[in-house]
């Protein structure tokens, strides 16, 4: 790396930018890169490395892209948090200017990293700046948590979040492709905050999530019933599911693709995704003197195998 060619830039005057060019050059040339076989420098690091931390803001302690601001010091931070410190350095307390650190920036520019989820099985090598871009979209990130009845924070891979749902969640956990549910609510005015406990389906050796809830949609309150898959979008649309419930002779179906959890709980809610049912039809269906929800939704989960005309059959003994 030709280090004579790296700069700082600044808006302040010729002297200051001077100082702070070779504040920030002398900086860099402590810094020892890892070396190939041969000798040569390899720009392929690990990121505990030193230059890894260096591109880590102080501040937030994520990678710093364009623009990296610097104060007259040569201490670092990213964009978004130089306004958060109100533009004051706070290693040294000194005002932050509008100082841009190019040299740091270059710096950047020559550098391969592997993407953030090596750990969880992503063995791809980015340029630096491209490789934010391709951690949003990783197959490899890790899923949030699906539980519907609190903000919860917890993500991971499929196996730890099962986990995390039984011991954390208490979630039911059922094995098969077929279910039958019944919901009860002795106040059904009660709309608000009227969520039921997650149930989870394992079947095909994947995992479903079931969610049965009450919202308003609109001035009318409503119950929806809808699946999730764990598992990205692509796998999902493998699979088929169907709803349906029903008394007194009438009946509602559903048919559709489960949704991945990479989509929110609240996001395929407000689409409508599932199963809706009107307030009014679920109080028939519930029968009696109508001021007890009793509700049993039914269904099922198959696999699509296109080119086989019985591809939609779901066989028991196959689905766990």
């Amino acid at each position: 790396m030709d280090l004579d060619s790296l700069e700082c830039v600044s808006s302040i005057d010729m002297d200051e930018d001077e100082t702070i060019y070779h504040q920030t050059l002398h900086q860099f040339s402590s810094l020892k890169l890892p070396h190939s076989n041969n000798g040569a420098a390899n720009s392929t690091i690990h990121p505990t490395t030193s230059v890894h931390e260096l591109l880590e803001c102080p501040v937030c302690s994520n990678s710093m892209y364009p623009p990296i601001h610097q104060c007259r010091n040569g201490h670092t931070l990213c964009s978004a948090c130089k306004n958060r410190v109100q533009n004051r350095c706070l290693t040294c307390r000194q005002e932050l200017g509008d100082i841009r650190c190019l040299a740091l920036e270059k710096v950047a520019e020559s550098l391969e990293l592997p993407c953030k989820y090596y750990s969880f099985g992503c063995a791809e090598i980015f340029p630096y700046y491209s490789k934010i871009k391709h951690e949003a979209t990783c197959n490899f990130r890790p899923f949030s948590c699906p539980y519907a009845g609190s903000e919860c924070s917890v993500s991971g891979d499929i196996p730890y979040l099962i986990a995390h749902l039984k011991d954390d969640h208490k979630v039911d956990m059922h094995s098969g492709c077929t279910f039958n549910h019944r919901y009860v609510k002795s106040n059904p005015r009660e709309v608000e905050n009227a969520t039921w406990m997650l149930t989870v389906f394992h079947c095909f050796g994947e995992y479903f999530c079931l969610h049965f809830e009450a919202f308003q949609l609109g001035m009318a309150p409503v119950y929806m019933a809808f699946l999730r898959f764990m598992g990205d979008e692509t796998e999902a649309r493998n699979y088929t599911y169907s709803l349906e419930v029903g008394g007194y002779d009438r009946k509602l179906t559903w048919e559709g693709k489960p949704r991945s959890i990479r989509d929110s709980h609240r996001k395929v809610r407000d689409s409508h995704d599932g199963l809706i049912i009107q307030r009014n039809m679920a109080l028939f269906f519930s029968g009696g003197d109508r001021k007890e929800l009793k509700l049993r939704v039914t269904g099922r989960i198959w696999r699509e195998q296109h080119g086989h005309p019985d591809g939609g059959a779901c066989i028991p003994n196959l689905c766990s």
